[in-house]
């Protein structure tokens, strides 16, 4: 079992794969040489399940940082004695005109140590454990370093001091002086491909040069948004282009499993995976923070992920990376669980459910990047008009809703509300995609949704938009109305929302949850933390209704509980105040971008008013 707090780790990612390392140099979690491959350490999950630590012997105190445009860590632990520089990064390979962030990627982490004042005395610790710590590797000695073999992983670790081995890894000391450093690499191959290698210390530092330079180089190019918080969303933006899988364009929701919704839960799931709704609005976001040119490849994953899901039948709500459609629930029984939350769970039952809402999403995304996409592809142009065909056709049907609810399927406002998004982005297009034969049926289509919102999503007694048709239950979810271009955000209906929200999904905190849980409500038993996202959409509808000065607090209270490196997970718990559930998480990052940006523009109209 697990004990480190969630705000303890940073991200590190190539655009293949991710790590997280702890304040105290351990990383306790890396998946190779995908986002959603067995974890080689996994002792987020349980001190047993591998891990690989760097850290002063004795006493220090922590300071860290994201060096400027950049996932490259920084560490620095301050000793009594001296100050100890550790350096992190999963290499990128070069970023160039031809190669975009990450083409290159070596599958290589690299940590770098720099005593920079005093002297140090430093302790390595290497337990890797493949396979979720099912596997104890067999090692072997070489000039440079050892290899780890078994399970479906080789291991590289390039090392440069001498060190104790035994069957549970390697470990070693040093002692460090002012101006001293040591470079150590782990390099992954395939069971059976071309063998990892390792890596003397000059190509280690050039390697780590290169990744630098390319975050860089990137940030440099993707610098779109100017306004408030400005640092803040461009941050963000790398958080988003992070959590992007660079050979087919996917965006997986966060890189963790099984990080619970409330400590000692059940709610516990994983997240490395393309969630349709979460990947477009990843899209949206980076469109505010970074000017993205990477439209063309997102959709180019998705019409090919979907290509035999969505004719004829419903869009699945999420694929694995590479387009994978069965996604399979599993538990892994041997694990402990973070603070003792359990299952474990791989694999998301959830792609097997009906969310009418992802139509929506994808035209939205299409519609605003509309200049980027190539409107000569047939396969787009089958795809996107198949989408509004596919929402015309189901709106008024049940499904399972935004939040996943494993409970009986109804007809929830937000999945509505979405088929209205799709057909209302989809006619926008229809010129583009040579669909004009298939406008008359889309505008129909389009007012019967919005006719059935209007008259059934709506509670006279409870005075605002609700959760789904009949419902008396309250839903943050119901915010999208104005964000949406559904309803004007200045509408007596939507204003009357935004302050049963405020007022009946807010904790003591300030931060909004999603819903109300409780028996028979979602399907699940126990409870989980206020919702970051929710809390942005919040400050988002906010600003739109011309709510200014409430918008900046909101934002600035779901803000505030980013770590120290500007990283949010997705639940805040209520009463601690600890971050819950997996991390980074996508959406959060999602709703700050779109928040500041709506208080910015709102800030502007009233300056020019």
């Amino acid at each position: 079992m697990s004990n480190i707090p969630i705000e303890d780790y940073g991200l590190l990612s190539d655009r293949h794969s991710a790590a997280l390392v702890g304040r105290t140099g351990a990383v306790d979690w890396l998946c190779f040489p995908r986002f959603d491959s067995p974890a080689v350490f996994a002792a987020l999950l349980d001190d047993r399940a591998g891990t690989w630590s760097i850290r002063p012997v004795g006493p220090f105190e922590v300071r860290r940082r994201y060096l400027d445009g950049t996932m490259v860590l920084r560490t620095e632990f301050h000793t009594p004695s001296g100050v100890l520089a550790l350096t992190d990064a999963l290499d990128t390979g070069r970023c160039t005109q031809v190669h975009r962030l990450g083409a290159e990627a070596a599958h290589l982490l690299i940590r770098h140590v720099h005593a920079t004042e005093g002297s140090v005395e430093l302790a390595v610790e290497f337990r890797p454990r493949p396979e979720y710590g099912l596997v104890r590797p067999q090692f072997t000695e070489h000039e440079g370093g050892l290899f780890a073999r078994g399970g479906a992983d080789l291991l590289a670790l390039s090392t440069p001091l001498a060190h104790r081995r035994d069957e549970e890894g390697m470990s070693a000391r040093a002692a460090l002086r002012a101006g001293e450093e040591l470079s150590f690499g782990l390099h992954w191959g395939p069971l059976g491909g071309a063998p990892p290698g390792l890596h003397g210390a000059g190509e280690l530092r050039r390697r780590l040069r290169d990744t630098v330079e390319s975050w860089r180089a990137w940030s440099r190019e993707h610098e779109g948004y100017r306004g408030p918080w400005q640092d803040l969303v461009r941050h963000s933006g790398r958080v988003l282009q992070a959590l992007s899988y660079q050979p087919t364009g996917a965006i997986v929701a966060a890189v963790t499993t099984s990080l619970p919704e409330e400590p000692g839960g059940t709610r516990n799931w994983d997240y490395r995976y393309s969630w349709v709704r979460d990947a477009a609005f990843s899209m949206d976001a980076l469109w505010v923070a970074a000017c993205p040119d990477e439209a063309d490849e997102f959709f180019a994953f998705m019409k090919d992920a979907a290509a035999t899901s969505w004719t004829g039948s419903r869009l699945q709500i999420m694929y694995g990376i590479g387009g994978e459609h069965d996604l399979s629930e599993r538990e892994l029984a041997h694990l402990g669980g973070w603070r003792g939350s359990r299952p474990v769970r791989v694999g998301n039952g959830a792609w097997r459910q009906p969310q009418l809402d992802v139509y929506g999403e994808l035209l939205d995304t299409a519609a605003r990047f509309a200049e980027q996409l190539d409107a000569a592809d047939p396969a787009l142009r089958l795809f996107l008009p198949g989408l509004a065909d596919a929402a015309a056709g189901a709106w008024d049907t049940e499904d399972h809703g935004i939040w996943e609810i494993r409970g009986e399927p109804r007809h929830f406002l937000y999945s509505k509300l979405m088929c209205w998004v799709a057909l209302d982005r989809a006619l926008a297009l229809a010129d583009r995609l040579d669909a004009g034969e298939r406008i008359g049926d889309w505008e129909r289509a389009r007012e019967r949704v919005r006719a059935e919102i209007l008259e059934r999503g709506w509670n006279e007694e409870v005075g605002a938009f609700t959760q789904s048709f009949g419902s008396s239950a309250l839903d943050a979810s119901a915010l999208m109305l104005p964000i949406t271009g559904f309803l004007p955000a200045t509408d007596p209906r939507v204003l009357r929302t935004l302050d049963a929200v405020a007022e009946g999904l807010t904790d003591s905190r300030g931060l909004v949850a999603r819903y109300r849980t409780g028996p028979g409500v979602d399907g699940l038993a126990g409870a989980e933390g206020s919702f970051l996202l929710c809390t942005f959409w919040l400050a988002q509808a906010q600003a739109l209704a011309g709510r200014v000065a409430a918008a900046r607090e909101t934002f600035s209270r779901a803000a505030g509980h980013r770590n120290d490196l500007g990283l949010l997970a997705e639940q805040v718990d209520p009463r601690s105040g600890l971050l819950g559930g997996n991390f980074p998480q996508a959406f959060s990052h999602i709703g700050l971008v779109n928040a500041a940006w709506a208080i910015a523009r709102a800030e502007d109209t009233a300056r020019s008013a």
